[in-house]
């Protein structure tokens, strides 16, 4: 098979359409579609079912993408070692993390790790949802679930601990909250159920699960946003409510979640001289903020 059709099939099963797929290809999508046609004549077999809503892979194009993937990263294994950038720390590192840890932890400890590392350029998708490191959309990513299946180093990076919160304002002006089953008569905000994208973020129904949701977001970040504004309840990360001087804990004792996070990289990537030195920069930058994240310390620490 050649490996530049192989290419295009894989960049066709993972874009939105034929048009999408040229485009991040840098060809016609004529030429795409023509390749295609060609190719599966090759195969012997029928890769795409074609229809007005775009290119559906069959059984046997299933069957493909696990080969094609496979043979992708061998490619990409082989030009790091041939091109001698196994062992440099320099070139380009994608890392994918959750939205809120991402954006308000990772974040300002990954500028720290660039001044520190001059020839190497991170490229951070904070994501309220799961970076596919298969499809290569990053080299590491932290997840809030561990892997099950796949070729991957996988470590636990750290628990995390949530709370509910919510502004001194609202508490001042709504009915009191002594135990959980005062909750029922406020208003949370939450995430919305058919696109909640891991079980691990459902936690807002076994702590109030009659309670209605006033708010609902994909984007953790969005609800901790309008939790500041002190007019409903929500369930949030430490690290993520403990940016703001107005959010509170509220029954503390009682409600205290406890998540993990997981760091992910492909068995091929994983000791790449750059990917490397950012996964070890990760762990000792998590290792030292272990409180900052468990709720025990309002204090980000930094390595020196």
């Amino acid at each position: 098979m050649d490996w530049d059709n192989l290419r295009i099939f894989l960049e066709l099963t993972r874009s939105q359409g034929l048009v999408d797929a040229a485009k991040k290809l840098g060809i016609d999508h004529s030429t795409v579609s023509r390749r295609m046609k060609r190719f599966e004549e090759q195969v012997g077999s029928q890769l795409f079912d074609r229809n007005n809503h775009g290119y559906k892979l069959t059984a046997d194009g299933y069957r493909l993408v696990e080969y094609a993937e496979k043979i992708e990263s061998t490619v990409y294994a082989a030009a790091e070692e041939l091109g001698g950038h196994n062992s440099k720390l320099s070139g380009q590192v994608r890392l994918g993390a959750t939205e809120g840890f991402g954006t308000f932890v990772l974040a300002p400890h990954i500028a720290h790790f660039c001044a520190r590392n001059p020839h190497i350029t991170v490229d951070m998708l904070p994501m309220p949802r799961f970076v596919n490191l298969s499809k290569h959309e990053a080299d590491i990513s932290v997840s809030i679930e561990r892997p099950l299946s796949g070729n991957y180093v996988v470590t636990k990076l750290s628990d995390y601990v949530l709370k509910l919160y919510a502004t001194r304002d609202y508490l001042d002006s709504h009915a009191p909250i002594d135990s959980l089953a005062d909750l029922e008569r406020h208003n949370f905000i939450g995430y919305i159920d058919d696109l909640v994208f891991s079980e691990e973020l459902r936690y807002k129904d076994t702590v109030a699960p009659d309670a209605f949701r006033a708010f609902r977001s994909t984007s953790v970040v969005a609800q901790y946003t309008a939790a500041c504004s002190g007019n409903a309840l929500a369930i949030l990360p430490c690290f993520l409510a403990q940016q703001s001087e107005q959010l509170v804990p509220v029954l503390e004792r009682d409600i205290a979640i406890t998540r993990t996070f997981w760091l992910v990289a492909s068995s091929e990537q994983r000791h790449v001289a750059r990917v490397s030195a950012l996964w070890r920069y990760l762990r000792e930058c998590v290792e030292m903020n272990r409180d900052y994240l468990m709720g025990n310390s309002r204090q980000m620490q930094w390595l020196p």
